[in-house]
C-alpha cells in the first residue's frame, strides 16, 4: 500500500515552521538585544566615541554611511533600543539634509523588514484573531481597509503610536505593501527632521556636559505642525464618514 503525501506528519510541518522562522528570529534577537544592548546604544556611547566617529567620517565618508545605515536598519528590524539615539547620531555625523535622508531611508527599510517578516510568519494566525476581534481593534481594522493610505499616514504621523505597532498591524490587516512603503517614508519625515535637527547641535550639548533634549518633539512649535499634518491626513476619512451619514439619511427619508 503506497503512502499518501500527507502520511508523514513531519513533512507537513516543515513548511509551516519555515514560514514562522523570520518572525521568530526577529523576536529572539529583539529580546536578546533589549537585554544586552540597552547600556550601549545610548548618548553616553555617542559622547565617548564622538572623536573617533568624526575622524572615521572624514577618512571614509561612504563607509560610515553604509555602517550607520546598516546598524539603523538592524535596530528597526529587531526593535532594539536606541532608535532615537540613531536618529540623533545621523544629524550629528551627516548634518540636517543628508542625516534626514539616511534616517528616513534606513527606518523605512527596517520597517519593511518587520512588515514582510510578519506577513511570512505568524501573519495568518494573528490575522484570523484580528478578524474575530471586536472594539477598537475591529474599528482600526475596518478603517485601514476603507481608508488605507490615510490611516497608514496617521499611524506614522501621530507620535504616540509606537513604531513597531505601526509596522506590524498593517501587515496583519493585509494592506498593500507598496502603500505601506511609501506612507512609511513620507509619514516619518517630520519626526526624522526633528530628531536629526537635535543631532546637528548635539556636539555643543556634549561640550556643556549635557544630554540631547528629546522632549523638543513635544514643544508647541514642533508638535503643532505635525498635528496639522495629522489633521490633513484624517480629513478624507472625515469627509467619507460625513458623506456616508448623509447618504444614509437620504435613504431613510426616501
Amino acid at each position: 500500500m503506497t503512502e499518501t503525501p500527507n502520511s508523514d506528519p513531519q513533512a507537513g510541518s516543515k513548511p509551516g515552521l519555515a514560514r514562522h522562522l523570520p518572525l521568530i528570529a526577529v523576536a529572539a534577537v529583539a529580546l536578546i538585544g533589549a537585554v544586552t544592548l540597552k547600556d550601549y546604544l545610548t548618548f553616553d556611547t555617542l559622547r565617548d566615541n564622538r572623536e573617533a566617529l568624526m575622524a572615521f567620517r572624514d577618512q571614509n565618508y561612504l563607509g560610515l554611511v553604509a555602517l550607520f545605515m546598516g546598524l539603523y536598519i538592524v535596530i528597526v528590524v529587531f526593535s532594539l533600543p536606541g532608535a532615537a539615539v540613531a536618529s540623533v547620531t545621523g544629524g550629528f555625523l551627516f548634518g540636517l539634509a543628508a542625516g534626514t535622508v539616511f534616517n528616513v531611508v534606513s527606518a523605512t527599510i527596517g520597517a519593511a523588514g518587520i512588515f514582510l517578516a510578519a506577513r511570512m510568519g505568524l501573519g495568518a494566525m494573528l490575522t484570523a484573531r484580528i478578524e474575530a476581534a471586536e472594539g477598537r481593534v475591529q474599528m482600526l481594522k475596518q478603517a485601514l481597509r476603507e481608508n488605507e493610505v490615510e490611516v497608514l499616514l496617521l499611524l506614522r504621523l501621530v507620535p504616540a503610536v509606537p513604531f513597531f505597532v505601526a509596522n506590524l498591524l498593517p501587515a496583519l490587516v493585509g494592506v498593500k505593501f507598496r502603500n505601506f512603503l511609501w506612507t512609511t517614508a513620507a509619514g516619518i519625515i517630520p519626526g526624522a527632521i526633528v530628531f536629526t535637527w537635535i543631532g546637528v547641535g548635539v556636539g555643543s550639548v556634549f561640550d556643556r556636559g549635557g544630554d540631547p533634549d528629546l522632549s523638543l518633539l513635544w514643544e508647541p512649535h514642533v508638535i503643532g505642525p505635525i498635528l496639522g499634518l495629522c489633521a490633513l491626513a484624517a480629513m478624507p476619512i472625515l469627509v467619507k464618514a460625513v458623506r456616508g451619514n448623509l447618504r444614509g439619511r437620504k435613504k431613510k427619508d426616501s
